[in-house]
């Protein structure tokens, strides 16, 4: 620093000390801070700058990826109603009616009256214009490309079973879809079945309408894998979709997860594992299978049956014994070791016989390789047949993920 450049800053400091005696406090603290802390301040406003741009370019960035997304979604959504418009053009059901969206809010009472939830979307009881009572299924926002609804309308319109639930109609306009059924007036198997149902208390069936009800299962299924002109594959047997009308006759529902492939072909391929854990078949999500067939509704036919017999989910975790956390391998044993079962109460021998029976059938409907579990036509065979021609099959596995 030269001479000339010392006197200017020394003469601006004793200006800026004068200056500092005669102004008022604030201003003297504030021009102190700014004088002494120069370099800080431009800092700052560098900092500030630069946060202000990131949040600019976070903002854009968000604002591109909400676009995007948003783009997407309408996509997939303008995709899905062209996929059902497709398919109603092609195949549109004969003899199923087709209602209006404002129709189904009619017909429900505006949704007042919800009978449950499924899969797919809520169910509502509704009565048609005759007075007719039925009950109605809003699908919700499809989860695939319209899949669900078209598996439904598809699967169920090809049959005429006493074991199946019949598809009266259903709605399809763009987000809008319901399908309406029959009414159920006695719900689901579910809450007949189970002795911890925290929903209701347990109104036990006797051990008759039990076998009656899982005969009756049996013959819907047989029908869907043999019955139809296309083999119908439902992927989701479980006493939650098993509907009961006044008399307690059981038909098969859901059909959101079905595959139709044709009589002649056995095995189908699959992208995922689809179904209830628990229900499962181990060839649905393990590759050391071939593929997938119609005996995987025999697996999850197998589980339910034990259910029924037993009051219970097939997996307990607050089981006091660890024998006794499987189900199937708890009655496994029972049944090795000739122990009574004491299950349901069984008022005379022919009773105990058809929860033996349906214990045997629901044994090996659930063995590990497809290949030894019997048909729906063999289950009814062994269900009807005499009890004392039944072999004890081998332990099943636990090969089911439990949730």
């Amino acid at each position: 620093m030269n001479v000339t450049n010392a006197i200017i800053v020394e003469a601006n400091v004793e200006m800026t000390t004068i200056s500092l005696f005669i102004m008022p406090k604030a201003t003297w603290l504030q021009e102190t801070q700014c004088w002494r802390g120069g370099i800080y301040l431009q800092q700052s406003v560098s900092s500030a700058t630069g946060v202000g741009i990131l949040i600019i370019i976070c903002y854009c960035f968000r604002r591109k990826l909400s676009f995007l997304i948003l783009t997407r979604f309408w996509k997939k959504k303008s995709q899905t109603h062209k996929n059902i418009k497709v398919f109603l053009r092609d195949h549109e059901p004969v003899g199923i009616r087709r209602f209006s969206y404002s129709d189904i809010k009619k017909m429900t009472n505006s949704f007042k009256d919800k009978l449950g939830q499924g899969g797919y979307g809520g169910v509502y009881k509704g009565n048609l214009s005759d007075g007719f009572p039925v009950a109605v299924k809003i699908l919700k926002e499809s989860r695939g490309n319209g899949e669900e609804f078209i598996n439904e309308v598809a699967s169920i319109s090809r049959t005429s079973h006493v074991n199946v639930i019949t598809l009266l109609g259903f709605c399809f306009e763009f987000s809008n879809r319901a399908l309406v059924y029959e009414f159920m007036p006695n719900g689901s198997l579910e809450k007949f079945i189970y002795e911890e149902n925290p929903l209701m208390p347990i109104c036990q069936l006797s051990s008759k309408a039990l076998y009656k009800i899982a005969l009756g299962v049996a013959q819907g299924l047989e029908y869907l894998h043999r019955g139809c002109n296309t083999r119908i594959l439902h992927f989701d047997i479980k006493s939650h979709y098993i509907l009961l009308d006044e008399d307690f006759c059981p038909k098969i529902s859901d059909f959101g997860l079905s595959k139709i492939c044709p009589r002649k072909e056995s095995i189908i391929s699959m992208l995922g594992a689809t179904g209830t854990a628990g229900y499962v078949s181990p060839e649905v999500f393990s590759r050391n299978f071939v593929g997938v067939s119609y005996k995987s509704d025999v697996y999850s036919y197998g589980i339910m049956i034990l259910e029924m017999v037993g009051g219970r989910k097939n997996i307990n975790v607050k089981a006091n014994c660890s024998s006794e956390v499987y189900f199937p391998h708890w009655i496994c044993r029972c049944l090795e070791l000739n122990e009574d079962l004491s299950l349901r109460s069984i008022r005379n021998e022919a009773e105990k016989e058809m929860m033996r029976k349906m214990i045997i059938v629901g044994l090996w409907s659930i063995q590990t390789d497809p290949s030894n579990r019997p048909t729906m036509g063999g289950v009814i065979e062994m269900l009807e047949g005499s009890v004392e021609s039944l072999q004890v099959p081998p332990k099943p596995f636990l090969s089911s993920p439990p949730r």
